[in-house]
């Protein structure tokens, strides 16, 4: 009896591996601890952020993060109980904050990125899912034009790949977005983008596709695993036993403790996210947009107005903080004085970041155990291409890209 590929996580890159793997012939069974897409995937921006090549670590960073601590309306937070966990973490990620490594980090994004909507189309093509898929432009609002030049780094390493804005300042800003006040005096747009208007819909509808296409969902949690001659043979769960013959290990930010379990410590660490959720909106922008004075996205979804971003380093334990609700809820009231709205909906996830901000997608060793995580803010940009490329490698098909930086080899360090 063929024995299945077994996907831990049903976030949007454990579902779309799961696919692609169902697709391509595979016995394949889903397990998750919660309903699929109620990790880090739920309360994502909902971009498909082809243009997200830019790491967080760009050249000159350290110089920024004083004023950034200083600063109650800054969008990096830090729980100061937290930092010394942090610090050996933080450290290695610092150092890549240079021109060498942030170009390395570039070379690796673009082809992972670059055409991340017709992914996200192919991977729901002729089903009920294809309907969350928007094609829309995507705008950089900046209060001026001078804070547009001040991103001079970002917006070179965009327009070397073809990421070209159309610059609108002053009055024609209101005029491409009216629902912006007059504090928005600069507004940078990339044509040809694309967003999702509902990610749990999303997600949950192309966990329904799987399981239609004859795939298994448990929902359970894991307790350990099995090998055979340093080969995956098992994984074993709170709802019992279950034989498989590769493994995929697509948890998001609870993957570390996975890795454990084969003894395996992966540096990865949570860079806490936050997102507000305006309901019944008095209006709503034409496209999804980017504050960039709060580094935090705005987006229309079917379910109300979602403000999503900010960084926050403090683990995974400590609960909720209130400067970025505070910084989420003042920016927009500054820069769209005219919205009203019935609630709103707060929410924060953890996103999974290496200090390289780069994912790890391939298989340790030959041990038939895939990883697909790490991907730090391109979760849902990036989820279809990296399930894609994890059906390729384990149904013998040579990936079009070179998969060296995403190697989980990298970081997959014993304990």
């Amino acid at each position: 009896m063929e024995k299945p590929t077994i996907v831990l996580g049903a976030g949007i890159c454990g579902v779309s591996t799961a696919l692609w793997l169902i697709r391509s012939g595979h016995k394949v069974c889903l397990i998750e601890k919660n309903a699929p897409g109620m990790g880090a995937s739920y309360g994502n921006a909902g971009l498909l952020a082809q243009w997200g090549i830019v790491p967080v670590t760009e050249p000159g960073l350290w110089r920024k993060i004083p004023r950034h601590l200083l600063d109650p309306m800054s969008p990096l937070f830090i729980r100061w109980k937290y930092l010394p966990k942090l610090l050996p973490w933080l450290t290695e990620f610092l150092q890549r904050a240079n021109v060498k490594h942030a170009q390395e980090t570039v070379n690796a994004l673009v082809p992972l990125l670059c055409d991340s909507v017709e992914q996200h189309k192919a991977l729901a093509r002729g089903t009920v899912a294809e309907k969350c898929i928007l094609d829309s432009k995507f705008s950089y609002a900046y209060e001026d034009f001078n804070a547009f030049k001040a991103d001079a780094y970002g917006w070179c390493k965009k327009q070397e790949n073809n990421l070209h804005p159309e610059i609108f300042i002053g009055k024609e800003v209101q005029e491409q977005e009216p629902i912006l006040g007059e504090r928005i005096k600069c507004l940078a747009v990339l044509n040809s983008q694309g967003h999702i208007t509902n990610p749990l819909e999303y997600i949950s509808k192309l966990a329904n596709i799987f399981l239609e296409l004859g795939g298994q969902l448990i929902q359970g949690t894991v307790k350990d695993f099995e090998l055979e001659d340093e080969k995956i043979s098992s994984v074993i769960t709170d709802q019992g036993h279950f034989e498989c013959q590769q493994l995929v290990i697509t948890a998001g930010i609870w993957s570390r403790e996975l890795m454990k379990k084969i003894g395996l410590d992966v540096p990865l660490e949570t860079e806490r996210g936050y997102h507000v959720l305006f309901k019944n909106p008095s209006e709503m922008p034409r496209n999804p947009m980017m504050i960039t004075s709060g580094k935090f996205a705005v987006t229309p979804m079917s379910t109300g107005l979602r403000c999503a971003g900010t960084v926050e380093f403090g683990g995974i334990t400590l609960g909720p903080s209130k400067a970025p609700i505070r910084l989420l809820r003042q920016r927009l009231a500054d820069f769209f004085p005219k919205l009203t709205y019935e609630g709103t909906e707060e929410w924060m996830g953890f996103r999974p970041t290496t200090p390289d901000s780069l994912p790890l997608i391939g298989e340790i060793k030959n041990s038939g155990i895939f990883t697909a995580f790490g991907h730090q803010h391109i979760g849902i940009t990036a989820g279809p291409k990296t399930g894609r490329l994890i059906a390729d490698m384990i149904s013998g098909r040579t990936p079009n890209i070179d998969m060296a930086p995403y190697d989980p080899s990298r970081y997959a360090r014993p304990l």
